[in-house]
């Protein structure tokens, strides 16, 4: 078993619990297909005029960080894990898993809208937050995680 199964095992089998396991199934779905991300930016543009089109350029970079996310997800075309005897826990949009798009674009969000002046530590909380429930839920590998928060900073912090 590679280091990236065993972690995920670890992910998927400690802090489990029926009603643990909800919570964090629902907590999971904001970040589906970026939608806290782009609701947090679409409330930015409509509250704070005098930063509009800094707030349509940091929307704009997380939704264009989903686009590429898909892109290399097409591009590698990793499997999600299969774990005997563990079954993922929710649904995904697609059987493909590297790198991670609640990854991608927590970071890419996280970067961007602090910039923006919203702060640090509950945007990189949520970040990380998004992203660990893909472990805990059993629909990524560690690595796809990273490479998820990797390929978000990345982008947003060249823009």
């Amino acid at each position: 078993m590679s280091l990236d199964e065993r972690l995920l095992r670890v992910a998927r089998t400690w802090g489990h619990g029926p009603r643990a396991e909800r919570v964090v199934a629902g907590f999971s779905r904001l970040g589906e297909h970026a939608g806290v991300w782009l609701a947090i930016g679409a409330a930015g543009y409509a509250l704070d005029g005098a930063k509009r089109p800094q707030w349509r350029r940091a929307t704009g970079t997380v939704a264009g960080v989903y686009a590429l996310n898909t892109l290399v997800k097409l591009a590698v075309r990793r499997r999600r894990p299969e774990l005997p005897g563990l079954l993922p826990l929710t649904s995904t949009p697609t059987r493909l898993s590297f790198p991670s798009a609640h990854a991608t674009t927590s970071f890419a969000g996280a970067l961007c809208y602090t910039r923006l002046g919203l702060p640090v530590a509950p945007l990189y909380m949520l970040a990380a937050g998004l992203a660990g429930s893909r472990l805990y839920l059993g629909v990524h590998y560690p690595s796809d995680v990273l490479a998820g928060a990797l390929l978000g900073t990345a982008v947003a912090a060249r823009r």
